[in-house]
């Protein structure tokens, strides 16, 4: 795992390909509130407004 973010690191700095930076973070905070509503089915009802 960590040499697959070291190489994506590398490629973003060479390609220089930065707006893809905030494209991923936001897939990776719907990605972690997906997860926690799987968690805690009872939070689930106040993210849903926000996806």
């Amino acid at each position: 795992m960590a040499s697959l973010l070291r190489e994506f690191w590398l490629f973003l700095k060479e390609e220089k390909k930065w707006w893809l930076v905030p494209l991923l973070l936001v897939m990776a905070l719907i990605g972690a509130l997906v997860i926690v509503c799987q968690i805690y089915p009872a939070f689930a009802p106040f993210v849903y407004p926000f996806i």
